[in-house]
């Protein structure tokens, strides 16, 4: 009978080790059957996007009405920004800014000043002092060129030239002809015409070609009178 008892106990064991193998196997188990979760990629390819950019389709200083502007037209890409600031380099002093202007457009040249109906009534490099403008002011330094920055983000920096005076448009004050003599631009002195030389030519042709009218015409009338003579003559010895 103690044969009998000993076995079923030593059965007992054996289930009850089996059961506690399978508890502690099953998770383990089940935890190393599980597909893992997938990982978000987005592979090699990276979007970006590009630099903003800027370009001036049109640059260029005019003269209306005896007065200096600079038309511009400002191209750019990549940014939500609609308006642009000029801002005029003073080498040596402090700059001039006009800002929140249209992309395209015209501006006074510093120094200019007009009236209410867009006449001049003042020139960069000139004052007018004991009824007659002279040489001086406080904006020579914008001619006869000078360095100018378009901020829009991004940015640019050109150098413009002060308009030229024409037969029709004087951008100078009345009866001057050229700018101020000696005007400092990055610590040199430069003096710019405004008159062309070819107008000089022209002119100076125009007088060569009325003198040579002239003598033209002295000429004809002495071959006229000697054509008389001689008629006359003919006629007397008939």
């Amino acid at each position: 009978m103690s044969t009998s008892r000993t076995t079923l106990w030593a059965r007992g064991l054996v289930v009850a080790g089996l059961v506690g193998a399978t508890a502690l196997v099953g998770p383990a188990a089940n935890a190393s059957s599980e597909t893992p979760a997938p990982t978000p990629t987005t592979g090699d390819y990276v979007e970006t996007t590009p630099p903003p950019t800027i370009d001036l389709t049109v640059l260029q200083p005019v003269c209306d009405g005896d007065v200096p502007y600079l038309v511009y037209d400002v191209d750019v890409t990549g940014t939500p920004n609609e308006t642009v600031t000029i801002t005029w380099l003073n080498p040596s002093g402090e700059n001039v800014v006009q800002a929140g202007l249209p992309l395209s457009g015209r501006v006074l040249w510093p120094g200019a000043t007009v009236n209410a109906a867009g006449e001049p009534t003042g020139w960069p490099g000139w004052v007018f002092e004991d009824g007659e403008w002279v040489e001086g002011g406080s904006f020579g330094w914008v001619r006869p060129t000078v360095d100018v920055l378009f901020q829009v983000n991004p940015e640019t920096t050109v150098s413009v030239a002060y308009p030229p005076s024409s037969p029709n448009c004087n951008t100078n004050p009345p009866g001057k002809t050229t700018p101020p003599p000696g005007t400092t631009v990055d610590g040199k002195v430069t003096t710019v015409a405004n008159v062309s030389d070819s107008q000089g030519g022209l002119a100076e042709t125009g007088a060569t070609v009325g003198k040579f009218v002239g003598i033209g015409a002295a000429l004809l009338l002495v071959g006229g009178g000697l054509v008389l003579v001689a008629r006359r003559g003919r006629k007397g010895n008939a």
